[in-house]
């Protein structure tokens, strides 16, 4: 049975780096909860060069860095050191300085009011906060171009400081709302957010190639940076590098990974939080963080304000998606085969994730091109999605 899937993913990832508006390169992953069922890469890490991309490849995971940051806070509030609805300025004051923006006045300047109520982790951790980015957000945007915000890629406190969109608690807007939850897991225990993330995740679960930083082998391993431009031809940016040493940890999407790193991740969610390392979360937190946290509201399309960085993006259009800690959910059965009530994101560059937890099975899929939602990136995914249901409950779905 899994040669089934083996056929059948291997065909999907040859397709999409072989087709004429395709990608250099991928590397796709399924996991049951015993382990990998599928690994697989195709393609090349830089468009026509000579090195193959390999399982083992290294990606700027971006927004994929969220949910690792989300599971820090959980295991802080396991603890008692971390109240999810006490005011997030207890354990950062900066936040506590951030205004409403109210539009801009006739000379164009922005007009700011203070908020009606605190931020707290807990709105951090559903984007219920007030935050946004400038590639989803016209506002954002317009900070940028015109007052000189800065983008969150530089990971400088001054691209965090930004105005609130609405009163905290009041609306749902995807943003930097994890990247202060980093700041809220620093505040707490005195310590980096990669010092906390490899002590307390990273080397549990045996995730050798992930950090802030790049050791020199993974360095060796990076995948290029690709750009669509307005004709569709994807260009290589081999210039473009998170920062290696930041000002802020961006707890929201600086780390860079491999997708063998990741899928232990997913395994371990899979796991009601158990690890070949030891316990990272325990259940009762996995199956809180799991459940809808937005009563009544539901996600919405996340508008491509940026062309170059993104394209309009929604993930089942039409189907009503629910968020919880810190994971997109299903709230019914996906096109693909994923269960209802299962977690998912993604990563700007077009990186996507699952994890099924009902089912047992859950998966990733690693390119690295701008601008998100690329039709051949997205598409790819969701046939592998599909492929990997079609054959997986054929096989034992198994226990850690």
């Amino acid at each position: 049975m899994a040669g089934d899937l083996k056929t059948a993913a291997d065909a999907i990832l040859n397709a999409v780096v072989n087709s004429a508006d395709g990608v250099p390169g991928v590397v796709a992953i399924a996991t049951d909860r015993r382990g990998n069922i599928y690994d697989g890469a195709a393609g090349k890490r830089v468009l026509a060069g000579p090195t193959d991309m390999t399982v083992d490849s290294v990606f700027a995971i971006f927004s994929m860095t969220k949910a690792i940051t989300a599971t820090a806070c959980l295991q802080l509030l396991e603890e008692g050191r971390l109240d999810l609805d006490a005011p997030a300025r207890q354990y950062v004051p900066e936040i506590g300085k951030l205004q409403v923006i109210e539009g801009f006045d006739s000379a164009g300047s922005p007009k700011f009011r203070p908020p009606r109520r605190d931020i707290t982790t807990r709105m951090l951790l559903l984007h219920t906060a007030g935050l946004g980015y400038d590639f989803f957000n016209e506002t954002y945007a317009r900070l940028a171009r015109q007052h000189g915000q800065p983008s969150v890629i530089t990971a400088s406190y001054a691209s965090i400081r930004t105005p609130l969109l609405f009163d905290p608690g009041d609306d749902w807007e995807y943003g930097s709302n994890l990247d202060w939850a980093g700041q809220v897991v620093e505040g707490i225990t005195g310590k980096r957010l990669a010092a906390v993330m490899t002590e307390r995740i990273l080397q549990p679960l045996g995730m050798e190639d992930t950090g802030f930083a790049m050791t020199a082998s993974m360095a060796s391993r990076l995948v290029t940076l690709h750009q669509r431009d307005d004709a569709g031809r994807l260009l290589p940016r081999p210039d473009f590098r998170l920062p290696q040493d930041p000002e802020v940890q961006m707890g929201g999407h600086g780390l860079y990974s491999t997708a063998v790193d990741y899928a232990k991740f997913i395994r371990m969610w899979l796991n009601d939080g158990m690890s070949p390392g030891g316990r990272v979360l325990k259940a009762e937190t996995i199956e809180m963080a799991e459940r809808n946290g937005l009563g009544d509201r539901k996600i919405k399309k996340l508008p491509g304000v940026i062309p170059s960085l993104s394209h309009d993006a929604e993930f089942f259009p039409g189907m009503p998606k629910s968020w919880g800690i810190s994971f997109m959910i299903n709230d019914e059965v996906a096109p693909t085969g994923r269960a209802a009530g299962a977690l998912a994101w993604a990563g700007l560059a077009n990186l996507y994730y699952w994890i099924d937890r009902q089912s047992g099975v859950g998966g990733l899929w690693a390119t690295q091109m701008f601008p998100f939602a690329d039709p051949a990136s997205i598409g790819g995914y969701l046939d592998f999605e599909t492929a990997v249901y079609a054959t997986f409950p054929k096989q034992s779905a198994g226990t850690a």
